[in-house]
Formats: C-alpha cells, structure tokens, sequence
C-alpha cells in the first residue's frame, strides 16, 4: 500500500467537494491523499439525459477503471450512480454519513409545487422526477435539463436576471444609447431624446443605478447573467445533498418536495468510496464508513437492484433507520406517472438484506415488474430511434 492515497474523482466543483470530504476524513487517520481527476463517459455526453446514457454506471466506471489500472487506490461516487450489479471486481470501502436525501424544487421566488401556475416549465434530468412530477401535477410541462448542479441554477435564473437588466437599462436611457450607436448617428439623436424625456413611472421603479444592482448580485447571479438558454423553466427540481455539498442550498429560494410522492432515487444523498486492495478497504471503512447510512442504502439498494430497474425506470427508494427497523418506502412508476406501484415497510434491521428482498419479490408480483418492462422497452425503442437518426 503506497504512503500516498490517490483517489479519483470526476472534475466537477460538486464531485471534488465529495472528494474532499473522503480525503479530510482520511487525513485525520495520518493519511495523505491525493486527487485524482477524471474525465467520465457521463462527462464526455454532456447533453445527453442520464437515462439514455445507456447502462447505470455512466459516471462510474471510468473512476474505477483508474483503481483496476493501479493508476488509483481508490474512488468516489455519488452513490445513486454506483451500478447495483457488475461490481465484483471493486468493493465499496466505505459509505460516509448521509446528507439530506430528498428532492427539492428551485423557484426564484420560493414557490412551492402546488402553487405552480397551470402550465409552468419545470426543469429535470431524471426520469424518475419527471414521472413524479406528472403524478403529482399533470398540468405542468416537464422539460430536459442536464448540467452540473451551479449550471442548472444559472440556467433557471438566467432569464429572469437577463430580462430585468434590461428593464434597468431602459430606465437608465443606456439601452437607448447603446441602440443608437449601433444604428448611425440620425438615430443616436432620437435615442438621447427618448433616454432625456421623463417617465416617473420608469424613473421611480428603481432605487439603485445599474451598476449598484449589478454589484449586488452574487457569483452564481452574474454567471446566469451571461448565459445563453434554449429554454426557460419556471423551477427545476434538485436533490438537496447537492446543494448543500456545493454550499448553494442558501443561494436561491428552495421548497422540499414531500417524500411520501418524490421518493427519492436509491443511493441519494449518499457517497460512496470503492477499493481493491485489502489494506486501503480496512483504512476507508474504518476512517469513513457510517453504519446507520450503510443499512439505509444496503436497504434501497437491495430493493432496486431486485427490480432491475437500473436507472431506465422510474423507482423511488427511501430507507431509514428508526430502532431495530428500517421504515421503507418504495414507489415504482410509468414513465408518464398515470401507473403506479408503492409500498411502505418496516424491515427487521438484523436481516435488513433479505428482508428487502423479500419487500422488493412482493413489489415485482403486484405489477412493478410490468412497469419496469415497459419503461425498458421504451428506453430501448428510444436509443433504437436516435441510433437511425444518427445513421442518416
């Protein structure tokens, strides 16, 4: 075992701060670690949505490719991307303390689920929200999003900060003046003469001059500023561990989604650190591994990868450890949230494993194993679909 851990990680400000937290962990064993960047396949299909990136795994093999290679001791992942099935080769060491495992919907103004307009853009990634959110409200238009977490914010201010700059420039006579440089020096004379008349209306709607709201805004408000979107959302919905881990939870009005309808995915909230080698799997599950978060995800794990829903399905998995049981909730969709299978149960923490499968067999017969099929065949009719297009 090298004196030096290298530990691969995926480039991302969110991934590295995951990292970090391994590597601070590991540190306070007097053990120096060293970061290790990566680029994945997730990463190199920037605007493909997770679902379509093919099997569950996108964002994981290649890390783990660097340990099999010896060019790293060990890696992290999000834990919600770690395939349930074809890990043999790795062991995951250790799975730290979770953070909040719930969804959460972004709205500039606070905006809560249920007093969304009738027809308000919502912006997701995942095929699971997007089911959840056409159970929960048909009337609202479910639209892609892809993009690190800070790049989905921007992408959800961007309009509202770009349209309201503006308005402060037309206030100011600047957007008069600047249009009329552009169009010859007849028209710069009308743009001072509309930038010098008077509307109190305009001229009483704003308290600060451009440049003092610019100055005000944050780094994640200018960044919007500048970017360009295809389309306008109204909100999307994130996970809540994200923007915590990325110190953005305080940046922008959030409203937790109630989990009994957005169970969240299997995994979330959770990381997950993989190995090989004996004496750096004993270093990571005794330096970092969480117990009670262990079970939890033993648990949600356990039930998706019974079902073999992968991440080609809507499945909701959420467990929690209260006592000698695990309280779990399950919630097994269409693809268009008009179908649906869902359960809760209290399995005994002493056989937690083989509890969930038993919970996950009961699930498959009452018609989740349908659903799952079907959304399959979807997702496969879909790449067959963008495979002729890319032929042609």
């Amino acid at each position: 075992m090298t004196e030096t851990l290298r530990l691969a990680t995926r480039g991302s400000d969110l991934a590295l701060r995951q990292a970090g937290t391994v590597r601070d962990a590991l540190s306070s064993r007097r053990r120096d670690v060293e970061l290790r960047r990566v680029e994945t396949r997730g990463d190199q299909i920037p605007d493909e949505l997770i679902h379509r990136l093919g099997k569950t795994g996108a964002f994981v093999r290649s890390l783990d490719e660097e340990v099999l290679g010896g060019d790293a001791d060990l890696a992290v992942h999000s834990l919600k991307d770690v395939p349930t099935e074809g890990m043999d080769d790795m062991v995951v060491a250790g799975v730290p303390e979770r953070a909040p495992s719930g969804d959460v919907l972004v709205h500039p103004d606070g905006v809560g689920i249920d007093d969304l307009p009738s027809g308000a853009v919502i912006g997701t990634g995942s095929l699971r929200r997007t089911a959840q959110l056409k159970a929960a409200r048909p009337d609202l238009v479910v639209e892609p999003l892809r993009g690190n977490v800070d790049t989905r914010i921007e992408k959800l201010l961007a309009p509202g900060l770009q349209a309201e700059h503006e308005r402060r420039l037309i206030a100011s006579g600047e957007a008069s003046a600047m249009t009329a440089e552009e169009s010859g020096a007849d028209d710069a004379e009308d743009g001072a003469e509309d930038a010098d008349s008077d509307d109190p209306e305009i001229d009483e709607e704003f308290d600060r001059t451009v440049e003092e709201w610019f100055d005000s805004l944050s780094d994640l408000e200018r960044s919007a500023m500048e970017r360009k979107v295809e389309t306008e959302y109204d909100a999307v919905v994130l996970a809540e561990a994200g923007l915590r881990r990325s110190d953005l939870f305080h940046e922008i009005p959030t409203t937790r989604l109630p989990r009994e309808e957005f169970v969240p995915a299997a995994g979330q909230g959770a990381i997950a650190v993989t190995a090989t080698d004996p004496d750096v799997i004993e270093d990571v599950r005794s330096a970092v591994d969480h117990p009670r978060t262990r079970v939890a995800v033993t648990v949600e794990r356990t039930i998706l990868g019974e079902l073999n829903g992968g991440c080609v399905a809507p499945i909701g998995v959420s467990a929690l450890v209260q006592g000698e049981h695990v309280h779990t909730r399950v919630r097994v969709l269409s693809t268009d949230g008009t179908e649906e299978v869902a359960d809760t149960r209290d399995l005994p923490i002493r056989s937690h494993a083989k509890a969930a499968e038993s919970f996950a067999a009961d699930l498959a017969d009452r018609g989740a194993a349908d659903l799952i099929a079907a959304a399959r065949e979807e997702a496969e009719v879909d790449q067959g679909t963008r495979q002729e297009a890319d032929d042609e």
